[in-house]
């Protein structure tokens, strides 16, 4: 007697294949049996007219701190994903001095947005170096797995303390330590090294984070201490992937390692002439791993009320008056004649950028294109639409209603008590529609990612991104063409599992961990984003919720039915040279 079958349902088994129908067996922790299983299980699940999947792996989040205090993971959890990956963008907590805590909380907050108070809050340091951290995270059960990659910004904190900003140029003894101690995080189990030489990522001061000007001879040393283990990723975000010499240093270490490189460019130029992907199939020929990582939609912005943002948060009135209040005594104060003709007829920056008459939010204006902002922010109401028409925006509405943007935006701001929100798609939206996803999206070399699981509490709420991948490419879209549903499964399990050697797990096959989700796909759902206060010390922070996973199965045991945990925790710590082990792309 099997521990557990689920049958009947519709297996889409992450290799890539056609979809069948069939039944699957799990005892204990692994899959035994696909296709048509023969005896009884000790418990049963009918999945007919259901989809069966491998668990999610998510390999782009930051749930660094939140892994030491919640063992549900959520959101990622509530969105199927059994395995996530965070310590990426070059942030985390070790190794950390014992005086070093609160910078390394600051920069968390400043570069993910997670409220500092409740990192500190929930964060019992009971270490001090890579090694500690991991084994504080592999003693406390969880929902789903999680691994993590050494971060450059804490490693040159260590090393350089006071210094690790602004000194680009360490001396020789000093990148010989930061790359000893990235070889002890790795060797000790962590699945790789991530770094940042983004200009977006700050500290809560506005100081750019460790590592983002660090000289080629140090990005090189810290990923050629990897050099001759059996994993290890190299994930960077970059400005600088549209340059030639950023180019030379990475290709230089995926040859001379190896191992594999995930890459987010930042920059335009990193696109230019399809110059990244260009790149990385030339390298993948000649025997190197190196992986663009992209997200299924533009990252957005999320205005309103329970957002930390919308275009009247710098007007006098709402500074003074409003800005501390709570959504419903907001809400009651802007109903009234006397603020709403107050915020309407306030000066700031941030208006006139969104109306496209510059001033101090000029930099705003440049990001989305020419002419007022509102063309491209969106209301989502409470089934989001991510690819909207232009007609659809706050100043479409608006030119349809007879009436100015601002005020649609304003009357827009109270609807549903105040808990509308609005997607700002950055990098300009300016066609209206995703054909540039789609046409990186199903390049070979691509990684699904960037969902940024347990950050950007305030303004953005990206963790669904599988959820939505699975409804928006493949059933709902119709301002092009789609993908198979197969297709967009095996992105999401078994290549990014694979890149970073996780090659138990990604596909639904005998042998392999019993990781699974059971999805009812036609009422797979998306809702529109909400505020919780559940962080340590009452933070606050949006989150997704979804409908149509009526199971999520983590080791052969359920955690999730129709949305609700069922208290069990399967998961631990995923340790590199352990789980995970890096194939060579012959081996694919």
């Amino acid at each position: 007697m099997r521990d557990l079958i689920i049958r009947g349902g519709t297996i889409v088994d992450g290799s890539g294949g056609a979809p069948f129908v069939g039944d699957i067996a799990i005892d204990g922790d692994r899959i035994v049996e696909v296709g048509r299983v023969e005896g009884q299980g000790r418990r049963e699940i009918d999945a007919t007219g259901l989809t069966v999947t491998p668990g999610w792996v998510d390999i782009h989040t930051h749930y660094d701190g939140q892994a030491t205090w919640d063992p549900l993971l959520a959101p990622s959890s509530w969105h199927g994903v059994t395995t996530a990956i965070m310590g990426n963008c070059g942030v985390g907590f070790a190794p950390v001095r014992p005086d070093a805590h609160e910078f390394l909380i600051e920069l968390m907050e400043g570069v993910e947005d997670i409220p500092g108070s409740a990192l500190a809050e929930g964060i019992d340091w009971r270490w001090e170096s890579f090694p500690q951290y991991l084994d504080a995270l592999e003693a406390m059960p969880r929902a789903i797995d999680v691994g993590t990659h050494v971060p450059h910004a804490a490693v040159r904190a260590y090393v350089l303390g006071d210094r690790c900003n602004t000194d680009y140029e360490p001396d020789a003894d000093e990148i010989a330590e930061m790359a000893r101690l990235v070889r002890e995080g790795v060797e000790a189990g962590a699945l790789g090294f991530s770094t940042s030489r983004t200009l977006l990522h700050k500290d809560l001061k506005g100081v750019y984070m460790p590592g983002t000007f660090a000289g080629s001879d140090e990005m090189l040393a810290m990923g050629l201490s990897m050099k001759g283990l059996r994993h290890g990723v190299f994930e960077m975000v970059s400005d600088h992937l549209g340059d030639d010499d950023e180019w030379m240093w990475v290709k230089g270490f995926a040859q001379e390692t190896g191992l594999p490189v995930t890459l987010v460019a930042t920059s335009a130029g990193a696109y230019q002439g399809d110059k990244m992907y260009n790149i990385a199939e030339e390298s993948r020929r000649h025997g190197m791993d190196i992986r663009p990582q992209i997200a299924g939609r533009p990252t957005g912005i999320l205005h309103g009320l329970t957002s930390n943002f919308h275009v009247f948060v710098a007007s006098p009135t709402w500074r003074e008056t409003l800005a501390q209040l709570s959504v419903d005594e907001k809400l009651a104060a802007m109903r009234t004649p006397e603020v709403r003709a107050a915020l309407l007829s306030e000066d700031s920056g941030l208006i006139r950028a969104a109306l496209g008459e510059g001033g101090d939010g000029q930099a705003l204006a440049t990001a989305l294109g020419p002419g007022s902002l509102l063309w491209r922010i969106f209301p989502l109401g409470e089934r989001p639409n991510y690819e909207p028409d232009r007609e659809h925006s706050v100043a479409g509405l608006a030119e349809a209603a007879g009436v100015s943007p601002l005020e649609m935006m304003y009357d827009l701001l109270l609807r549903d008590g105040g808990q509308e929100l609005f997607y700002q798609p950055l990098g300009g939206y300016l066609t209206y529609n995703f054909d540039f996803f789609r046409k990186n999206m199903q390049h070979p070399n691509v990684l699904f990612g960037l969902s940024d699981g347990g950050a950007h509490c305030g303004v953005i709420a990206d963790a669904g991104m599988p959820t939505f991948i699975l409804t928006h490419w493949a059933r709902d879209r119709v301002k092009g063409d789609r993908f198979p549903l197969e297709f967009l499964v095996r992105k999401l399990t078994s290549d990014t599992a694979r890149t970073y050697g996780l090659n138990d797990r990604g596909q639904l096959k005998p042998g392999l961990l019993a990781d699974l989700n059971v999805i009812d796909f036609e009422a797979l759902t998306l809702h529109r984003p909400v505020a919780v206060h559940d962080l340590p010390a009452g933070g606050r922070r949006l989150v997704q919720k979804a409908e149509g996973y009526r199971y999520t199965i983590k080791s052969g045991r359920v955690t999730f039915q129709d949305g609700e945990s069922t208290g069990a925790l399967p998961g631990g710590l995923v340790r590199g040279g352990r789980e995970a082990v890096i194939l060579p792309i012959a081996a694919e």
